[in-house]
């Protein structure tokens, strides 16, 4: 498992900025679930897109 995917972290979809900031929900294994602004609940394979993590505090991170 990546270190930053815990329940909690903060994240963005690499090829997605129009989904905005996601908050991870869930880690089973390499299945992660994130509640994205613009998208609400997905359910992402790690082994097919790597979430970059990101800083809630600022835009565009």
């Amino acid at each position: 498992m990546v270190e930053y995917l815990t329940p909690g972290a903060f994240v963005r979809h690499p090829d997605r900025p129009d989904w905005g900031l996601g908050q991870v929900q869930s880690v089973t294994g390499r299945r992660v679930t994130v509640n994205f602004e613009g998208a609400g609940k997905v359910l992402i394979l790690i082994d097919r897109v790597a979430l970059v993590a990101a800083d809630p505090d600022r835009t565009g991170s």
